[in-house]
């Protein structure tokens, strides 16, 4: 079982990583799409920023900063519960596929999302491993 933790944790990681150093340095590539769910969390959170851009950028730093010490092994329930808790915003942002009006695109935003759904089963196993 240690093996497969030791192995499973970089591939679950990898997605935020890679999502991650992208929305990182280009926030403002997905800050239109991620401004409406965004600054509604960040009307309840005083602390955040109240830019679309900023929070983006942010939430990219949280794949990075979470996504590495999974993938490293450090903090591993505790990383897995970060990416969880911006996991479910970041997929209602960017793949609210019930809103898509053509078919195609509506199919791509459901793969994406169910998928996003699994990578978060995962992390939620991944929190609550005490092995």
């Amino acid at each position: 079982m240690a093996v497969l933790r030791t192995l499973a944790r970089p591939l679950l990681a990898s997605a935020f990583l890679s999502a991650g150093a992208q929305t990182v340095r280009r926030p403002e590539l997905l800050a239109p799409v991620a401004a409406p769910v965004a600054l509604a969390i960040a009307d309840w959170i005083p602390f955040l920023p109240r830019d679309a851009r900023a929070l983006v950028r942010l939430n990219g730093a949280v794949h990075l900063g979470a996504g590495g010490l999974l993938a490293l092994g450090i903090l591993p329930r505790l990383s897995a519960l970060a990416l969880a808790t911006s996991l479910v915003p970041t997929t209602l942002a960017g793949h609210a596929y019930w809103r898509e009006e053509d078919a195609g695109k509506r199919m791509q935003h459901r793969v994406a999302f169910f998928a996003n759904v699994s990578i978060l089963g995962g992390l939620l196993i991944t929190a609550a491993d005490r092995g």
